[in-house]
């Protein structure tokens, strides 16, 4: 966070640099278009063409190589995605505080990672992961500006700057720092994710590079949520109307994640053949290298020994958990117009999970330490007949204790330009993530040791979409889990009371079932529309040990309009959101994670938010009052977890702006 105000200095002096060329005129929509006689033609060297260029040419490329371009536009999904994570958060029930926990809504067990994890899932919404790393290929210098008030005594600003130094070679450089003080006591959060990427591909396309450096840290206070909610939160009680009267559980309490990631993908094309009359390239033959090293750290400090987590070791409470990974991938790539593309891959895998020592009880050993290498095999396929999408991709570990396979492969139908089927399915094997497995700490009972207990989560699952202008999307999502592994209270073990000195990770020795169906419809009339999200989710199993919400809805009913002679675009209108009672997962802050609890049923209220957005050329403008029906009732029962209220009725302020040079 030391740089932050160093990053808004550079980024704005850019952005202020950037408007000092020329700036793509306005048209309707995002066909905005640029000029650039930087070009020689080829009958003439020394007359130059005029280039144009539209905004499809600054494209952004995904992970997995997909490839979109940068919107300006303002839609109902932007709106729905203008927040801390910039992303839709139906699934998501987040907490009073900006930058805290996430209580979840829905579940979605298709693994993206063939590894397991640290752990500390609570705290990594904010973390960029290699998949959330996007590439720039653009024509001229851009930047994005993200801006966004906070909750007291702090502010979010998500700043990118993309370029190129060739039409072949790309940068971006990026900063997203983030303090929000918060309503209560002790509920401070703060946030910083450098990024920055590069892509190169030489003239003749034989080779190819990208890659990213990432640094990240998310620190947080925790005030372990209210302590007497009836007498102080719930009558509504206007003595408690200043958030911070109300006692919380903890002081001095916090945890934090930090992150550093080196990343390259390269090739280089042995064989390529393309037509006199193309530049579609027709048959090739690629060598391949992926490297991924990685540094991740979780830690969690209590000044002082808390009787809530139970007994301790020292006064002091410094807990330490340490991963270090490096994946090396090898792979041999074919792709042909008509056969489509194969990929063969071999990966070795090396992690170092540790902390500082041992620990000796009178029960047993717990070792400080999961270390090894796995050996993966791997095969991709990709291919389009006519109107049909194949995807395909499996792994397969060789050698190695942490995975044993994982699988997923999509078939698509484009039946016309109106309507679109998918269909997935996938299916993994690995084990838990390594807090599951091994964890350790200064208090007492969070010691423990699994790795020849636990077995790995065995997770099939079939998904059918479908996506159509006139009908909506519909998505049906089943899938079936076998040792779900998730953190839970050991009666045996509670120490005075207290649940919270009791949590274990535990397996469940039967097979559960879930069920969920997605659909989304918007209804237009003139400037008027109605956009409505369902969720319908049914569990099947034999212990209650993951619970959610049978059904979830969120409804916007807008406006919008060009005004002031098309100078702006105006869009305003009211959302509401909610969801039905179930017994919500509770928050542990010393592991970072959620655990089940089946005492408390919360939920079945409403949220209301109002919102007015604006676009005027390349900049979007949101000014929203989440959730203003928070005063309208004499008791206040809105909760994102056991003991966690959520946030009162606030009015936030923000801005995206672009900047073309």
């Amino acid at each position: 966070m030391r740089y932050f105000l160093f990053f808004i200095s550079f980024f704005f002096g850019v952005s202020l640099f950037a408007q000092e060329g020329p700036r793509p005129p306005r048209k309707e929509k995002d066909s905005t278009q640029l000029e650039r006689r930087d070009r020689p033609t080829s009958a003439a060297a020394d007359e130059k063409e005029e280039i144009e260029i539209s905004i499809k040419d600054y494209k952004i490329i995904s992970h997995a190589r997909d490839t979109t371009f940068l919107d300006t536009t303002l839609t109902i999904q932007k709106e729905y995605k203008y927040n801390y994570l910039r992303k839709d958060l139906f699934e998501l029930m987040p907490f009073a505080n900006i930058g805290q926990p996430y209580n979840k809504l829905g579940v979605d067990f298709e693994r993206t990672n063939m590894f397991p994890q640290i752990g500390a899932k609570g705290r990594h919404y904010n973390y960029f992961e290699t998949e959330d790393i996007t590439y720039y290929n653009v024509p001229t210098p851009v930047s994005d500006l993200f801006f966004k008030t906070t909750l007291e005594q702090g502010q979010l600003l998500d700043a990118l700057l993309t370029f190129n130094t060739s039409p072949r070679l790309n940068f971006s450089i990026a900063y997203k720092g983030f303090r929000s003080l918060g309503k209560y006591q002790y509920n401070q959060a703060q946030s910083g994710n450098f990024r920055t990427t590069f892509n190169y591909e030489t003239k003749n396309r034989r080779y190819s590079l990208r890659g990213h450096v990432v640094a990240q840290d998310i620190e947080a206070e925790e005030n372990g949520g209210i302590n007497s909610k009836v007498e102080q939160f719930e009558s509504g009680n206007t003595e408690f109307s200043d958030r911070k009267r109300i006692d919380i559980l903890f002081a001095d309490v916090s945890n934090k994640i930090l992150g550093k990631r080196y990343y390259w993908d390269h090739q280089y094309k042995l064989v390529r053949k393309t037509k006199d009359s193309s530049r579609t390239e027709k048959t090739s033959l690629a060598l391949g290298h992926v490297f991924n090293y990685e540094t991740r750290y979780y830690q969690f400090d209590d000044a002082v020994q808390n009787e809530y987590f139970g007994s301790a070791f020292l006064e002091a409470i410094s807990d330490r958990a340490r991963l270090k990974t490096m994946n090396n991938e090898f792979n041999v790539k074919f792709s042909n117009a008509t056969l489509g593309m194969l990929e063969g891959s071999l990966s070795l895998y090396n992690y170092n999970y540790y902390f500082n020592s041992k620990l000796i009880t009178e029960d047993q050993v717990i070792q400080n330490q999961l270390k090894g290498e796995e050996v993966i095999l791997g095969a991709k396929y990709r291919n389009q007949i006519g109107g049909f999408k194949l995807n395909a991709e499996v792994k397969y570990t060789l050698s190695g204790q942490l995975t044993n396979n994982i699988m997923k492969a999509t078939a698509q139908y484009q039946l016309n330009e109106n309507n679109k089927i998918k269909a997935t399915v996938h299916a993994s094997a690995r084990m838990p993530d390594f807090n599951f497995l091994l964890y350790q700490s200064e208090y007492a009972n969070y010691n423990w040791q699994n790795t020849e207990v636990f077995e790995n989560e065995k997770i099939n699952g079939i998904q059918l979409d479908l996506e159509s202008t006139f009908f909506g999307n519909l998505s049906i999502d089943y899938s079936t889990v076998d040792n779900y592994s998730y953190f839970g209270v050991d009666q045996n073990e509670i120490e005075e009371g207290f649940e919270q000195s009791a949590i274990k990770p535990f397996q469940e020795n039967n097979v559960l079932n879930h069920t969920k169906v997605k659909y989304s419809k918007e209804f237009r009339l003139g400037g008027f529309a109605l956009n409505n999200t369902v969720m319908y989710q049914n569990v099947s199993q034999a212990n209650q040990v993951l619970n959610l919400p049978q059904l979830v809805t969120r409804n916007t009913l807008y406006f919008s309009s060009n005004v002031f002679k098309k100078a702006m675009y105006l869009q305003t209108g009211i959302t509401l959101k909610y969801f039905t009672a179930y017994t919500m997962d509770s928050y542990n802050p010393v592991l970072g994670e959620f655990y089940i609890q089946n005492n408390e049923k919360l939920g079945d209220f409403p949220m209301l938010d109002f919102f007015i957005n604006a676009r005027v050329q390349q900049t979007r403008i949101y000014l929203k009052a989440e959730h203003f029906n928070s005063s309208f009732g004499e008791t206040n029962k809105f909760y994102a977890a056991p003991n966690y209220p959520y946030r009162d009725f606030v009015i936030r302020f923000g801005v995206v702006w672009n900047f073309f040079s």
